[in-house]
């Protein structure tokens, strides 16, 4: 695997748009970008992306009037497991864009800042497919992945054998975030920024999250 250093310094070099020259510069201090993107499913060779939404988090808060969401026109029809889990037919998104023709307004929204996200690397895969075409570069910025963050203060000194649970649903729980409707672009991108501000708060301040101890048979049946 090449070191991301050195990856960086790649890409600085293939840029194909000086105008993009900013993206390699020293973030806004202290703000990062929320991220998701829905997909034509989850190959990282084949599928496409339908949907990226993002929205700007500043410190501790979650500027949702900074948002940012587009469709895009696939060029493949859209499988029809995929139709389940984002409910976007291609009726619905025949009329859209093509994704290269978004990401001068997703580059400009993004900028040098971090990108948080839940399982992000296989959106940032997802993107970067496209975005070489494009650009000639993958996106420089720095990742924030919220799973590891929970894992880190939920499972970090946990003993060997510890089930862990990392899943969506289950850090929305353990932060007492309300859940909003899944699978839907902008949402997960707002969750994921709320899961990031509170699992931020909590690394802060040094509160573990409380594993539930599971009892042994013979205390339940006691």
């Amino acid at each position: 695997m090449i070191p991301r250093a050195l990856k960086r310094f790649i890409h600085q070099r293939t840029l194909k748009d000086e105008r993009y020259r900013y993206l390699f510069e020293p973030p806004p201090p202290d703000e990062y970008v929320s991220i998701d993107c829905e997909t034509t499913g989850l190959d990282r060779k084949k599928d496409e992306i339908i949907t990226i939404a993002a929205v700007k988090i500043r410190g501790d808060v979650i500027v949702s009037s900074e948002r940012f969401v587009r469709i895009a026109r696939p060029e493949a029809k859209m499988a029809a497991e995929a139709i389940k889990v984002h409910h976007l037919r291609m009726s619905d998104v025949e009329n859209a864009g093509r994704l290269i023709d978004i990401w001068p307004d997703f580059l400009d929204f993004v900028g040098a800042r971090p990108l948080v996200g839940y399982y992000l690397e296989f959106d940032v895969a997802m993107i970067n497919r496209s975005l070489k075409t494009f650009l000639g570069a993958e996106l420089p910025n720095d990742q924030v992945e919220v799973s590891g963050l929970y894992y880190d203060l939920k499972y970090g000194d946990a003993p060997a054998g510890v089930q862990c649970d990392l899943t969506f649903r289950a850090i929305l729980k353990d932060l007492g975030i309300p859940e909003m409707a899944q699978h839907d672009a902008f949402n997960d991108a707002m969750m994921t920024a709320m899961m990031y501000v509170a699992l931020r708060d909590r690394k802060r301040r040094g509160a573990k999250i409380p594993r539930i101890r599971e009892r042994p048979q013979d205390e339940i049946t006691a």
